[in-house]
């Protein structure tokens, strides 16, 4: 009897979000759109930063880089969507598909490192306010970013490496948008269960105990205030309250996502939605809008005057 050989495939077919054909145009011009605000968003936001006296603060600076991740976490997925809404053929390569897995994942544990250094930092600014300037130095906040990139670098390694190794033999649709690691788990050829157990140790049980961290600090932070002046209360309960805004509006998608109750990969795209679209598109308006020293610093680079200005 001759053994049977598989060779693997070298390209995938991406199902997108959904089949609708009728929907389809419709929906590349709203996520167009959506786009192009995450972009001018986070950008302004970044922006805005950089070109004031905000820099200076340990917590902009790092706002500073979350921007920045929530552009490159976008641009790793919305574009392919949004041409492949419009296109009948919806292929990628394999090495492709390995690229956006790697840059997907990447971008978004930087910025999942970068929320726990802002949650840091706000602990130590409102618990500890005599020492601030000293732990949260410049060169503490270049160490954080770099520990947070590293960090992110040896996970998104870790499940290229997972994948890479699988045998693909076919079919080779996946049904989502964008090449992600329990998609791809489940068209090997082969038995992806022990592997399954790993990511779900690795990466869901990681994102539930960082939230569940996240939340505690928050809570000490709030139980903190309780001693503040009503004027400084208000406003890091208007700081704290953005950042425990956007912790929400990420995590809970992702662990749903990375902790499977149920085998819905519908659900898993509507989900995957939300931490690569929705949040980084709020992101920029939750951060603004309550703050009153973006609000001030936004005038001031972004005003007439300057806009303007000739000198």
């Amino acid at each position: 009897m001759e053994t049977m050989e598989y060779e693997n495939i070298t390209e995938f077919i991406l199902l997108g979000l959904f089949s609708n054909e009728n929907a389809k145009a419709t929906c590349s011009v709203i996520f167009s759109l959506c786009y192009l605000a995450i972009l001018s968003g986070n950008l302004a936001v970044l922006l805005t930063i950089k070109g004031s006296h905000l820099g200076e603060q340990p917590m902009y600076f790092f706002l500073s880089y979350l921007s920045f991740m929530d552009v490159c976490f976008t641009s790793t997925v919305a574009p392919k969507l949004i041409i492949d809404l419009l296109v009948q053929w919806k292929t990628i390569s394999f090495s492709g598909c390995m690229s956006q897995m790697f840059y997907a994942h990447f971008f978004g544990a930087t910025e999942i490192f970068i929320l726990v250094a802002m949650a840091y930092d706000r602990y130590v600014a409102i618990c500890r306010p005599l020492h601030y300037m000293v732990i949260m130095s410049r060169q503490v906040c270049y160490i954080l970013v770099m520990a947070s990139v590293i960090g992110a670098f040896a996970h998104s390694l870790m499940q290229v490496l997972i994948i890479i190794q699988l045998p693909f033999c076919g079919p080779n649709q996946i049904d989502h948008y964008f090449c992600d690691v329990f998609p791809l788990l489940k068209l090997a050829c082969m038995d992806t269960r022990l592997l399954k157990i790993i990511i779900v140790t690795t990466t869901g049980v990681l994102s539930i105990l960082t939230f569940v961290a996240l939340v505690i600090s928050y809570i000490i932070i709030l139980f903190t205030l309780r001693t503040h002046s009503s004027e400084g209360r208000h406003k890091a309960l208007s700081t704290c309250g953005s950042h425990i805004t956007v912790v929400f509006m990420f995590f809970l998608p992702l662990i749903f996502t990375y902790v499977p109750m149920a085998d819905s990969v519908s659900d898993d795209k509507v989900f995957a939605l939300f931490y690569t679209m929705i949040a980084p598109l709020f992101n920029p308006l939750i951060y603004t809008l309550r703050n009153t020293d973006m609000k001030n610093a936004m005038r001031k680079v972004w005003g007439p005057k300057k806009l303007f200005e000739k000198n």
